[in-house]
């Protein structure tokens, strides 16, 4: 059942660059006045997790939009390379039920020589400085390494918020899976890159996607937001050829996020009507 008066806006994943992207956009249609934080949910996954968290902890738009210009900071060694791409890929098509290709590749994560899940944690923490959940709803997916199975954490879950995030940001072969409540996850990307469905029910949804690449169609950014169905206002906003310039070819790269940032707050301008009617007063 669809309630038309509830707001949900979904961020997907993308990397660092996706973050700083997705700030650079929210920033930019706050200044024009659609202030999406007001939501009445938001759907987080990986780096639009990040964002989420910071978003509905309270943290100003400007401030998150300037620390993207100036922090550069980030392990420069960190890359979704071709063999890691291959992987994702041969996951994707394996015949049968979809948990079994995430199984797959989770259970890869568990074998590949990655830093310490403390110090990804850390690195996480100094993201998402608060462990509280917020008051508003919040969802995080991640998936299961050992069995591909996909959880939801949200307000109700009794997990750290830190763990949760850090749980949907640990991208198979690059991050160490990561423990929560005694079981280890990889990122909720390996599900979907941005999970559109987890804001069915809500009347007025907006998909911010910055990386929409998949084999599956089916969860695609844009597809996902289609099957909302006819009774949802909704959009996908995805990056555009200016931005992708800036983004460039690594979404780890530090070095990228300032000008990611810019190119979502300049992109801003070009949808905030489509967004608007969406959105609503």
């Amino acid at each position: 059942m669809v309630n038309d008066d509830r707001r949900a806006v979904v961020l997907g994943g993308g990397g660092v660059t996706g973050v700083a992207w997705e700030i650079g956009l929210i920033h930019g249609l706050a200044e024009q006045g659609v202030d999406l934080s007001a939501a009445d949910l938001f759907v987080g996954t990986s780096a639009g997790s990040v964002v989420a968290a910071q978003i509905t902890a309270g943290a100003a738009l400007d401030q998150l939009y300037a620390r993207e210009l100036a922090d550069t900071t980030g392990d420069r060694n960190a890359a979704i390379g071709a063999g890691v791409k291959m992987r994702f890929a041969i996951s994707a098509v394996l015949p049968g039920d979809p948990a079994r290709g995430r199984a797959w590749l989770g259970r890869a994560a568990l074998r590949a020589r990655t830093v310490p899940e403390s110090e990804r944690r850390a690195a996480i923490a100094t993201r998402v400085t608060g462990d509280d959940w917020p008051a508003t709803r919040l969802r995080i997916p991640a998936v299961a390494a050992e069995t591909g199975q996909v959880v939801v954490f949200d307000n109700d879950s009794g997990v750290s918020l830190i763990d949760a995030v850090a749980a949907s940001c640990a991208v198979p072969l690059v991050w160490p899976p990561m423990t929560v409540n005694g079981a280890r996850y990889v990122d909720g990307g390996v599900r979907s890159i941005a999970n559109v469905d987890l804001a069915t029910g809500y009347g007025r949804v907006v998909v911010l996607a910055p990386a929409t690449l998949s084999l599956r169609r089916e969860t695609r950014p844009g597809e996902q937001t289609a099957a909302l169905g006819p009774g949802v206002r909704k959009i996908c906003v995805e990056p555009g050829a200016t931005a992708l310039k800036a983004i460039g070819s690594n979404p780890l790269s530090p070095e990228r996020r300032a000008a990611a940032a810019e190119a979502g707050r300049a992109q801003s301008a070009g949808v905030i009507d489509d967004i608007r009617a969406v959105w609503g007063g």
